[in-house]
């Protein structure tokens, strides 16, 4: 895994440990009571809204591997792949900014057609 040095890389290589660890109580340990995120399937803010986010994601997760964390005193880029019961091999990119220790925001980045098709599979027509 690559990393530079900084404030933001170390949170961002927490949380996406935490992530991969599907600790949903450490991801939110360094998540801001305001923090801000947005995917694919939407905008969210606030602690609770971000728990109901990853504990939905860690219910998906089969599989995640680090490939990087890049990161300097106030952002940081973490990318990983996610291997999920509805998809495998899910790359992501997420965008964290950091104020006060804490994430502030991410914006999660991933290519959701892979999922919205597996969702329209599923769902009763």
């Amino acid at each position: 895994m690559a990393e530079q040095n900084g404030r933001a890389a170390a949170i961002a290589c927490t949380y996406v440990e935490a992530i991969a660890r599907k600790d949903i109580d450490a991801i939110l340990e360094i998540a801001a009571d305001d923090v801000a995120c947005a995917s694919p399937i939407g905008k969210l803010s606030g602690v609770q809204a971000f728990r109901g986010f990853h504990e939905g994601f860690a219910r998906m997760i089969k599989r995640l591997t680090i490939l990087a964390v890049y990161g300097g005193n106030d952002q940081a880029v973490v990318i990983y792949e996610a291997d999920t019961h509805p998809v495998a091999n899910a790359l992501t990119v997420e965008l964290l900014t950091i104020a006060g220790g804490k994430i502030a925001s991410t914006d999660v980045i991933y290519d959701s057609a892979p999922f919205a098709e597996y969702m329209a599979a599923v769902r009763p027509h």
